[in-house]
């Protein structure tokens, strides 16, 4: 028009209410017959699949799902992150009282505490590692210089493994820093071999000889052996990195940290051990103050790095060392000579106090002076059993080589032995005729060795469980819903609990198809001791005189790092099973089953592989379904009479035991009104289901229009036969004389 382009629009969406009620079905002689006319027409919900309930009071919830491949602990931060930003603008209002209500996104279960807590406890535990490698280094070498050497090689590989991990994006996750605990080992031992190489030569040379060129050849006379024992290591551990799926993503990790601290450690013990061997190992006593000053700040500035990593205590040993190297000439000489004879016995002692007050091996709640000694008396045993090892080896070796044939005897029955652990008798003697494996010696052997169980990867304490019941198959919604609010009040109910959090049905995402009978329940429990965000148990006030902690004016606890950890967990409590003994007995409704002990990650994981709710399981295959649910109750039965299993945690899943009703249309009799089969199906599809026959449209919403019976004409099986079916010839046949009605026993 004009030479202008127009675009054309019939409007005619769906309003509200009214526009359907007006909306024209018929005409006759002149009056339209509209839908308000002979339908009510009303807004009303779906139907509804799934509920979520938090302590017994219904909720509403959300899941985040995270990409594959994707860092957990970043996303998460980043989903706190985007609540905080919109919370502000979340709805709220005002009560008559003044208070002001507002909508909050509250997290029910968060894996950040799970992961800081994990790597906090990893932490904790290559500490305490290393403090034990030091002492044992210190007690077997006896010389506080090279035991010097040998220990600065740990956080100085450490680190490197660290700079190595940040180059290859390496994540630090547990798996991960279990490589650096697990090579440690190994760290120490090449330390060992250079040092005590450069130490033996040292004392074997001559005064007059040059101490650089006794140590180049003690370092170079070794250090293609180290090289070669690393590169075998490094070598063997290339497999792994091929491995792919759930195997890839849990051995790769530790593959690439060892493997960085193994070529860290070759570097340093082949490259900045023998300098600082020159520094540090001077073949006779030096009086050299300039060298002392240097060296002393030198290690009390690799003080100040290894605090700044967390290493407090092993930073505090090294700050004394360089402290007396520093100050040490200015005493005394009478005092100097006898604090120096006994230098190493000081600092043995003062790394044993410091792994007692880490490591706490008897529990908080005993006493520090018991701890020490059980600490001191471990490791003093296990030492002094290698000393006396050392001692008997050399008469050992050469009574062994004089009864060779003896010896190898019991070598080769100690293999035999072992692989019997290992394998199982019947893996080696499987081959032997059937009267032989029905005798009694083979049958003793068969059950003294049956081999070793296999398990892809050992528990991990999450910190919560997932409690995951079953209700009856016909259980309604709002049936399960009750069970589900009165176990989440029992479970509140427990003083160990921090949060319950229970779940019917489905949510709205197809990511988890779960029936209305199934109950997951997220139970979070407290810890053992209050802890900080890494896990870390913290000290609080404790008044002595009355045998109680120190509260604020708010009634909270007071955090004083010479007070007293406390305890969330009650006397009687004393591990996680303890916790899950006692929401089995809170979670014993009639009308529900009991759960095996299950959690989160765990579960998710075993699902995923295996299909199955449980970490060990039957599957069963079959003709029918009858036949499969016989069948499994059956198993169910014979598996609740083993001693070894507990009876509470067996349970068949039940797949027939859904309440059908089916409607079976009689061919013969439709055919007498002239009725064809899909007719009498459109019928019974929009009389009681409700068919969708339009949508409206309402911004970026959706919402669908449906046709359907009133409840009080399908409200039970009388008035289901009494829908009218229209006739071809105008009559209005009720179902009943078309079809019978019948209820039967489906599946899930």
């Amino acid at each position: 028009i004009n030479r202008v382009e127009y675009v054309i629009r019939g409007l005619g969406f769906i309003k509200n209410t009214g526009d359907l009620e007006n909306t024209v079905i018929v005409e006759r002689g002149g009056v339209p017959i509209r839908v308000g006319d002979i339908a009510s027409v009303a807004i009303g919900p779906a139907a509804r699949r799934g509920a979520l309930d938090k302590g017994g009071a219904e909720a509403v919830g959300g899941v985040v799902v995270v990409r594959y491949g994707e860092n957990p602990l970043a996303a998460i931060k980043n989903v706190k992150a985007k609540i905080a930003e919109i919370a502000p603008g979340l709805p709220k209002k005002t009560l008559p009282d003044g208070t002001v209500s507002q909508v909050r996104i509250v997290p029910f279960y968060d894996r950040t505490g799970l992961i800081y807590e994990t790597l906090g406890t990893l932490n904790t535990a290559l500490i305490d590692e290393i403090l034990v490698t030091i002492i044992v280094v210190l007690v077997m070498v006896m010389n506080l210089r090279a035991a010097l050497l040998i220990s600065g090689l740990l956080p100085i590989t450490v680190l490197a493994v660290f700079i190595a991990m940040k180059s290859f994006g390496v994540d630090a996750n547990i798996v991960a820093l279990s490589g650096i605990a697990i090579a440690i080992g190994t760290i120490v031992d090449m330390g060992i071999v250079i040092t005590e190489n450069i130490v033996r030569h040292l004392a074997a040379a001559e005064p007059e000889e040059s101490r650089l060129e006794v140590i180049y050849r003690a370092a170079s006379e070794v250090g293609s052996a180290v090289l070669t024992a690393i590169a075998t290591t490094v070598i063997s551990f290339l497999p792994v990195f091929t491995m792919t799926a759930a195997e890839g993503k849990l051995f790769k990790p530790l593959a690439w940290t060892k493997t960085f601290a193994l070529i860290a450690s070759v570097f340093v013990a082949l490259v900045m051990i023998p300098p600082a061997a020159h520094m540090i190992l001077r073949g006779e006593r030096s009086r050299n103050e300039k060298r002392s000053y240097w060296l002393g700040l030198i290690l009390i500035g690799a003080s100040v790095i290894i605090a700044s990593i967390g290493l407090k205590l092993v930073a505090a040993a090294h700050l004394m060392i360089g402290i007396w190297l520093l100050l040490g000439h200015y005493l005394p000489e009478k005092i100097r000579e006898r604090v120096s004879s006994h230098w190493t016995h000081i600092t043995i002692g003062a790394v044993v106090i410091l792994l007692t007050r880490h490591w706490r091996p008897l529990g908080y709640e005993s006493h520090y002076l018991l701890n020490l000694l059980f600490v001191a008396g471990l490791i003093g045993g296990l030492l002094t059993l290698f000393k006396l090892f050392y001692r008997i080896y050399e008469p050992a070796l050469r009574w062994c080589l004089s009864h060779r044939r003896f010896f190898l005897s019991v070598v080769v029955a100690l293999v035999l032995l072992g692989g019997f652990v290992w394998k199982g008798f019947d893996y080696f003697a499987g081959f032997m005729p059937r009267p032989v494996k029905s005798s009694a010696p083979y049958v003793a052997l068969n059950h003294a060795f049956p081999g070793l169980g296999k398990e892809f990867m050992p528990s991990l304490d999450e910190g919560s469980f997932l409690y995951m019941p079953t209700t009856m198959p016909h259980a309604s919604i709002g049936e399960a819903l009750d069970v589900l609010r009165k176990q989440d009040m029992a479970f509140t109910a427990i003083p160990e609990i921090e949060s319950v959090v229970g779940k019917i049905g489905r949510a709205d995402t197809p990511l988890d198809p779960a029936p209305l009978s199934m109950i997951e329940t997220v139970i979070n429990y407290k810890s053992e001791y209050v802890t900080d965000a890494s896990g870390h148990v913290m000290r609080f006030k404790y008044d002595n005189s009355n045998k109680a902690f120190i509260r604020g004016d708010d009634g909270d606890l007071i955090p004083d790092n010479r007070g007293k950890p406390y305890r969330n967990w009650r006397d009687h409590i004393r591990t996680a099973d303890d916790i899950w003994d006692e929401i089995i007995k809170a979670g014993n409704i009639t009308g529900t089953t009991s759960a095996p002990k299950l959690q989160p990650i765990e579960t998710r994981i075993v699902m995923l592989q295996s299909g199955m709710r449980a970490p060990m399981g039957v599957k069963v295959r079959g003709p029918d379904l009858e036949t499969l649910d016989k069948f499994g109750l059956e198993i169910e039965r014979l598996l609740k009479q083993v001693p070894q299993i507990e009876p509470a945690a067996v349970l068949a899943d039940r797949i027939v035991g859904k309440p059908y009703l089916e409607i079976v249309v009689d061919r013969e009799k439709i055919a007498r009104y002239g009725l064809h089969m899909r007719t009498v199906q459109d019928v019974i599809e929009v009389a009681i289901g409700g068919k969708t026959v339009t949508t409206t449209v309402e911004g970026r919403e959706r919402y669908p229009v449906r046709i359907r019976y009133p409840r009080e004409l399908r409200g039970d099986i009388d008035a289901l036969g009494r829908i009218l079916v229209p006739a071809p010839g105008g009559a209005q046949v009720p179902l009943a004389e078309l079809a019978e009605v019948r209820f039967i026993r489906g599946p899930m």
